[in-house]
């Protein structure tokens, strides 16, 4: 079993910055990709970014330039900074974490940015 925790959220103006963290526990030596994930009232959960853990990432085209996923392998923690926010972007954020079996999800954190 793979436990998540996610952390960082809040409210900040449209323009503004955060840095989500999710930190894993348990068999963490089986997990593969790490990533982020969101879902805003009335909307698919989608993704935002994912790393492996040779550190490649991928990103999804709405945060492209403006949100940086990265991998702590030793602490077991996946970074989002995101910046140059905006309205659009006010969803809960999920992380994700996948393994050769089955795929871990935190119970979110809320990000609102304010217009």
């Amino acid at each position: 079993q793979v436990q998540l925790v996610e952390s960082g959220g809040g409210l900040v103006q449209a323009g503004g910055s955060l840095r989500l963290s999710c930190a894993a526990s348990g068999r963490t030596f089986s997990i593969n990709t790490m990533g982020w994930y969101r879902q805003a009232p009335g909307k698919q959960r989608e993704l935002v970014a994912m790393v492996n853990s040779g550190g490649s990432t991928n990103y999804a085209d709405s945060g492209k330039g403006r949100v940086t996923i990265s991998r702590d392998n030793t602490k077991n923690i996946v970074y989002l900074q995101m910046n140059s926010l905006k309205p659009d972007d006010t969803a809960v954020y999920y992380c994700q974490a996948t393994t050769n079996w089955r795929v871990y999800w935190g119970q979110g954190t809320q990000v609102t940015v304010s217009s």
